[in-house]
Parts: structure tokens; sequence; C-alpha cells
């Protein structure tokens, strides 16, 4: 996405401005800087994003585009239904990775207007698993803080997204880190895929016993898993992956 907004900038030979908590991966910043982008940042809160965000507005005049509470974001990510069914269309169940739920929403929306009977299974990070405990209670919860290594999945849902979450996602399955870096293990060690945390989570969720025990398990002839996102910090990944190898 990174990527797609830079090119947009210079189609229309505009400042972009990105904002970014400081908890966030420094290759993703320094990509930012590299396209020429402007980086203003935040505490990690959502509370600190937005407040930070106004400011830059009433200070620039600068136009918010929501990463994932708006309509037309989730239209964009809709496509991705579009192309998948379009070229593999037997698939009878998705898989995607949840934050705010713009692109979960998307994906939904599009293709159960194809296929009714297909499931979308949300995944999410334990330690940030405010999607999974709103679809038990029924209402959007938020987090007084997060703790994953799934740095794109820190965000809550939003007032566009929920009721998408809320009545057509068929279930969140959360997944440990530690499921998370096996995940990213088996991309880079046989599928030869970069993919950060938040882009792994979907075959980490696939893999975990949450999914293998479901009733949806013995149903799904054909898995569909969104693979979102190719930011990785390699100094930490490879932190990550050292912490987490036995020996034998």
């Amino acid at each position: 996405m990174l990527q797609q907004c830079h090119w947009l900038q210079s189609c229309v030979e505009s400042l972009l401005i990105l904002l970014y908590q400081k908890m966030h991966q420094k290759c993703k910043v320094e990509n930012v800087k590299r396209y020429g982008g402007q980086v203003i940042w935040s505490e990690v809160t959502m509370q600190s994003r937005e407040t930070v965000a106004r400011k830059v507005q009433e200070d620039t005049g600068a136009v918010l585009i929501h990463p994932f509470n708006d309509g037309r974001i989730m239209s964009g990510q809709g496509t991705i239904s579009l192309e998948l069914l379009e070229q593999v269309p037997g698939i009878d169940t998705i898989v995607v990775p949840i934050s705010g739920g713009g692109l979960i929403s998307g994906i939904t929306l599009a293709a159960k207007a194809i296929n009714p009977s297909i499931r979308i299974f949300a995944a999410e990070p334990k330690g940030a698993d405010d999607a999974a405990q709103s679809k038990v209670v029924g209402r959007i919860v938020t987090l007084s803080e997060t703790n994953t290594i799934a740095d794109g999945l820190r965000a809550f849902l939003g007032d566009k997204t929920w009721p998408v979450v809320r009545d057509l996602v068929d279930d969140v399955i959360t997944v440990s880190d530690e499921e998370i870096i096996k995940a990213m293990q088996m991309f880079y060690e046989i599928l030869k895929v970069a993919v950060e945390p938040s882009g792994a989570i979907g075959l980490a969720a696939v893999l975990s016993d949450q999914f293998k025990q479901s009733e949806a398990w013995k149903e799904s002839n054909k898995v569909a898993i969104i693979v979102s996102g190719g930011n990785v910090d390699l100094a930490a990944l490879w932190n990550s992956l050292g912490n987490n190898t036995s020996t034998p």
C-alpha cells in the first residue's frame, strides 16, 4: 500500500504525509522517506493518532485518507475478491488478516455477493484480539494496550467496518506471536516470499489448532489465504527467529 500511495502522489504532484506510531518498524519509515514522503509521529494509542492527524489537517489543509474506516477504501479492497474468485472460482473459504477491518470488510462484501455460502475467517493476534472480543460481546471493543509482533494489526474496528465484521465474517481465529513467526519461517524457507508478521498471520491461523478443530475445517476443501504486507525489519526478524529456534 505504501508504494501505491507514493505512485498516486507522483501522479497528482501533491505532498504525501504519513502518520506513524513510534513503534512502527524502521524499514517502513525508511521506505516512506526513500519515496519522498513526510513522516509525522504519534504515540502508540489510537487517541494520539487521531489527535495528531487532526492537527496536521488544521495546520496544512491536508485531506485525511482513513486507512480502513472509509467506504472507498473498503470498495477498493473488495477487488481482491473479484480477482481471486475469477481466477479460482472453487474457493470455499477465505482467511484474512484483521485490524481496523477495511481489508476484510471489502473482501467479505464482494466475496459473499458472488457466493453467499463462502466462509470468511479473520486472523488476529492474541495480543491485539479486539475483533474477537467484539464478536463475542456484540459491540466494538477497544483495548487499553496491544502487544504483538504484528504491528500492522493494532488498530480497532470502525463504525463502518464493524457491521460487516459483526454480521458477515464467520469467525475470528486468534494466534500467538510464536505461531506467526513459525508461519513466517515457512514463507521464507519454503515459498521464498518476503512477508511481514501481519501478512503471515493468515497462514498461522490456518495451521492453528483452533481452525483445525472447528467444523469449518472439515468442510473447507479449497482455502484462500490473503497475504498482505511485506515490510520486514530484518534485524528484528532475525532476533525473533533466534528466540524461537529450539536447540536439539
